[in-house]
């Protein structure tokens, strides 16, 4: 009998081993497009900023490594007899490349508490679109600052508009700018928006529209064959990156003509989603000196903006000697939505010790760009929210928040971007503990077992 338990523990034993040593490095992060979880072959990326200012007009210049540029962001295909939209968003890349790159810049002057220190995290509440478990519906639910909340974590508990108006006008709102590969740098624009109890853009006119009538099921307009030598592209060339910076790949009034349904479209036919226009209003103060390209495996891209737009209730304005707080997000690889890479907060200050100081240059002129580059480390944030940030039962650095310790002194950008996986797998690494947990007991147990009928059998024995 005892022959026989010995037998058996080994077995056990042995087993346990070669469980352990077959499953050893399978892991448990793994792609799962259900739950909408997609993560990043890079965790961690790099964007390099400078900037300069004139005391009219302050500049920014970003750059970035892209392995293919997104120049088309979502199209019309003509398939069958009929015009199907495809691309524009995307469970992590976009394998067809019909996602924009991006680059965006929150912006504050020390009105929005926390934002200095925690960056971006403020803006992250539960339930945002795109989040594991958060039901898909026509309403976007975006970022916003948890002071419009009535419960911060809650995205539908919003105060009444008084309060909301009272939080603007002092100033509690972060002034987003964002420049789009697409949707706005052919015609040199950007677009001006703002996080506050949305993330929305400034009061006046977009540089797009869309390019569809709901009505007939048509595109509004084409390609003026006289200037882009056809009609339409192909999806099969835009899908392969043979349409690029010196062909008409976007739809403007200066490349464009009212939609003809009386031409012989074959399936194939491609056409941009997206009409291109001028901005107006406050939406349209950020601009760009000209249009970027893609060279050399980097975005380059500079923005302009006046310091002082006049336009308190939507920009922040910039003053001689300031000092800001920014923080970046960077949309490369085809990838949109919560797929981007986000920096920790950045000091700016204007001829001020910052880690990113704004050089002066004379009135009228252009910056020569001559100073170096600041290299800001970027990273994917994963599915964090500020809730959970400030959840003592869920984070245990909540305590360190709530003494206002900035997230730097404490966590690299590589830890936050391990952070975010692990978050998106937290139940997966909890299950994966308990049966590790029961597997090394078993194995202590096992082993137990094991001496002590070998120590039986050798005094039997004598």
């Amino acid at each position: 009998m005892r022959m026989k338990y010995l037998a058996t523990s080994v077995a056990i034993f042995s087993s346990l081993l070669v469980l352990g040593w077959v499953t050893h490095g399978t892991g448990i992060v793994k792609d799962d497009p259900e739950r909408n979880i997609v993560i990043p072959d890079e965790l961690t990326s790099t964007l390099q900023v400078k900037a300069a200012f004139d005391g009219e007009k302050i500049y920014f210049r970003y750059r970035w490594p892209v392995d293919r540029p997104a120049i088309f962001n979502d199209v019309l295909v003509f398939q069958d007899g009929k015009w199907e939209a495809r691309g524009g968003e995307a469970l992590g890349p976009n394998p067809d490349f019909l996602t924009e790159d991006r680059v965006a810049m929150m912006i504050d002057d020390g009105s929005v508490p926390m934002f200095g220190r925690y960056g971006g995290y403020i803006t992250i509440g539960q339930g945002l679109t795109t989040f594991t478990g958060t039901p898909e519906t026509d309403e976007e639910r975006t970022k916003y600052l948890p002071s419009t909340r009535t419960d911060p974590n809650k995205f539908d508990t919003v105060k009444p508009e008084s309060d909301l108006e009272r939080l603007r006008k002092a100033g509690q709102f972060i002034d987003l700018w964002q420049w789009r590969s697409s949707r706005s740098n052919p015609l040199g624009l950007a677009d001006d928006g703002f996080v506050a109890e949305e993330r929305g853009g400034d009061a006046g006119t977009g540089p797009y529209t869309t390019n569809f009538d709901k009505a007939t099921g048509q595109p509004k307009y084409m390609f003026n064959p006289e200037v882009a030598g056809k009609t339409a592209l192909s999806i099969d060339a835009v899908i392969a990156g043979d349409v690029g910076f010196n062909d008409a790949y976007y739809l403007s009034a200066e490349t464009a003509v009212p939609f003809d349904p009386s031409l012989e479209w074959k399936n194939g036919d491609t056409l941009p989603r997206r009409f291109l226009r001028p901005t107006s209003g406050s939406r349209g103060d950020v601009v760009m000196p000209k249009a970027a390209r893609w060279r050399n495996g980097y975005w380059d891209v500079t923005l302009v903006r006046d310091m002082d737009t006049g336009n308190t209730l939507d920009d922040k304005i910039f003053r001689d000697g300031g000092n800001y707080d920014l923080a970046f997000a960077v949309f490369r690889n085809s990838s949109t939505m919560r797929w981007h890479y986000v920096t920790l907060p950045v000091s700016l200050g204007l001829e001020q010790p910052a880690q990113l100081v704004a050089e002066r240059i004379e009135p009228g002129t252009n910056p020569d760009w001559k100073q170096p580059w600041i290299e800001i480390k970027t990273f994917y944030p994963g599915q964090v929210t500020w809730g959970r940030l400030t959840d003592a039962r869920q984070h245990p650095g909540a305590d360190r928040i709530a003494k206002r310790v900035p997230v730097a002194v404490r966590h690299s950008e590589e830890q936050l971007a391990l952070y975010g996986v692990q978050v998106e797998f937290a139940k997966e690494i909890k299950r994966q503990w308990i049966w590790t947990l029961i597997a090394s007991l078993s194995l202590i147990v096992g082993i137990g077992i094991n001496i002590n009928l070998l120590m039986r059998r050798e005094e039997d024995a004598k």
